[in-house]
C-alpha cells in the first residue's frame, strides 16, 4: 500500500487525469466497493474542506483511504463542489459513489410528526427533542397557531424556521377551509373556527366523529346554550402545560375562569390547543343533526342525544361500563 500512497501522490503533483490513476493502480481502489459493512449516517459540516471530509469518512470506515479518496475527488473534478448536510451511506458504497452523493447533496431527510391536539408547550418540547435541529425557539407560541402533521426537515435546518412553517401551514389550511365554511354558522372570524376545532380535537380523536362533536357545539351556540366541555375545563387548570394529572371534579366545573365553558356562554377566549387540519373542517363544515350532548360510550367513542333525558340514560350506560358493571 505504501508504493501506491507514493504513485498517487505523484499522480496529484503531477496533475494527471483520471488515465493516470489507473496506470498506478489507484482507479481499482477508487471504484471498489468500500469497507463499510452496514448504513451508516454521517454528518459533513459546512467548512470542513476536503482534507476534513475525508478524514470524517475515514473514521466513520466509510472510506479505506482518505488520500485515494482526495485525489479521486480532484481528478473527477468534485473537491470544491461537495456539500453539508448529513449523508447515508449503504454498505459497500465505492469512494466514486460517496463523492457522486456528496456532490448531489443527498443528504438524510428526517421527519418530525407533531400529533393533532397538543398544547405549544408540548409542541415545543418535541421540536426541543428533535434531533439534527439547531437554535432554540424564541418562545412558546400561541395556541392554535401551529398545525399538527409530519413536517420533514435536514441536519442543521432551525427549530425557529420550522416553528415558521408550522405556523404557515395552520394559515394556509384555515384561508383554504374559512372559503369554503357552511353557511349560518355562529362563527364571525377564522380565529373563532381555530377555537372551536381545538375542542373538538380534544373531545374526540375518533375520525367519523369530528362532524357530529362539531355539530353538538354548533346547535349549543346557535340555542344560547353553554358548551361544557370538560377539555376546556382542563385547559383553565393547566393554562395549556399540558394533561391533568387527575381526573375532573364536580367542583372543577365550577372555578371561575374565562375558559371554563361550563360558567362562560359562548366559545372561550382562545384555542385550548393546536388542532389538525380534519377538526379545522369539522369546525367549518359540521354534520346536519339535532344532538345537543355527547358522552364517552366506553368504547373509544361517544354516544349522542337530542335530550337531557336521553343525554342522561347515556350518562348512566358509560358508568356502568366504566365501573366494569354489565347492564
Amino acid at each position: 500500500m505504501g508504493s501506491l500512497r507514493l504513485a498517487l501522490g505523484l499522480v496529484l503533483a503531477g496533475g494527471l487525469t483520471a488515465a493516470g490513476l489507473v496506470a498506478y493502480n489507484g482507479y481499482a481502489s477508487f471504484t471498489q466497493p468500500g469497507p463499510l459493512d452496514a448504513t451508516r449516517r454521517v454528518v459533513v459540516e459546512a467548512g470542513m474542506g476536503l482534507e476534513g471530509i475525508a478524514e470524517r469518512l475515514t473514521e466513520a470506515n466509510v472510506i479505506s483511504d482518505p488520500l485515494v479518496f482526495r485525489i479521486g475527488a480532484k481528478l473527477t473534478d468534485q473537491a470544491t463542489r461537495l456539500k453539508a448536510g448529513e449523508y447515508e451511506f449503504p454498505p459497500g458504497v465505492t469512494m466514486q459513489g460517496v463523492l457522486d452523493q456528496l456532490n448531489t447533496g443527498d443528504t438524510v431527510v428526517r421527519r418530525l410528526t407533531i400529533p393533532e391536539g397538543l398544547t405549544s408547550a408540548e409542541v415545543v418540547t418535541l421540536i426541543e427533542a428533535a434531533e439534527g435541529l439547531v437554535g432554540e425557539v424564541p418562545e412558546i407560541p400561541a395556541q392554535g397557531v401551529l398545525l399538527p402533521e409530519t413536517y420533514h426537515y435536514a441536519w442543521g435546518d432551525s427549530r425557529a424556521d420550522l416553528v415558521a412553517r408550522m405556523r404557515a401551514s395552520l394559515q394556509a389550511a384555515l384561508d383554504e377551509l374559512w372559503i369554503g365554511r357552511a353557511e349560518g354558522l355562529p362563527l364571525e372570524t377564522p380565529q373563532q373556527a381555530v377555537v372551536l376545532a381545538s375542542i373538538i380535537e380534544k373531545e374526540t380523536g375518533v375520525d367519523g366523529e369530528r362532524a357530529l362533536v362539531s355539530s353538538v357545539f354548533i346547535n349549543r351556540l346557535n340555542r344560547g346554550m353553554r358548551l361544557q366541555s370538560d377539555p376546556t375545563v382542563v385547559f383553565a387548570l393547566t393554562e395549556g402545560a399540558g394533561p391533568l394529572d387527575r381526573t375532573l371534579t364536580r367542583a372543577d366545573w365550577q372555578i371561575e375562569h374565562p375558559y371554563n365553558t361550563y360558567r362562560i356562554d359562548g366559545l372561550p377566549p382562545g384555542p385550548i390547543a393546536n388542532p389538525g387540519r380534519a377538526a379545522l373542517a369539522a369546525a367549518l363544515a359540521p354534520a346536519e343533526s339535532d344532538y345537543l350532548y355527547f358522552v364517552a360510550d366506553g368504547t373509544g367513542g361517544h354516544a349522542f342525544a337530542t335530550s337531557l333525558a336521553e343525554h342522561n340514560r347515556n350518562v348512566a350506560r358509560w358508568r356502568r361500563v366504566r365501573d366494569g358493571l354489565t347492564e
